[in-house]
């Protein structure tokens, strides 16, 4: 302590904005009620490894639609790829890992 003030090193203090930005993820920030009830289906689909057709088909959607959903909660969540999506879908329990 310096002056009564807590020291940090850089070392010390990269590993923990490191661990606090691992743990709040732009998905980690969303509210759970952010997603319409269409696009939590999607999300879960997605997860789950059908594709944009298979999804369009089990939910009598066009495949645009289904296009449509998936940027609509990328953009929302803050997320960029499926990869990130599906990671999503795991925290939040819309399917198990």
């Amino acid at each position: 302590m310096l002056r009564g003030e807590t020291f940090l090193s850089a070392d010390a203090g990269g590993a923990l904005v490191g661990d606090f930005l691992a743990r709040t993820e732009p998905e980690d920030l969303a509210g759970p009620g952010e997603l319409s009830p269409r696009e939590g289906e999607v999300v879960k689909l997605i997860a789950e490894g059908h594709t944009s057709r298979e999804i369009a088909d089990i939910l009598s959607i066009s495949v645009n639609t289904v296009e449509r959903h998936r940027q609509n909660v990328l953009e929302k969540l803050g997320l960029h790829d499926r990869v990130a999506l599906t990671r999503y879908a795991v925290r939040r329990g819309l399917v198990s890992p």
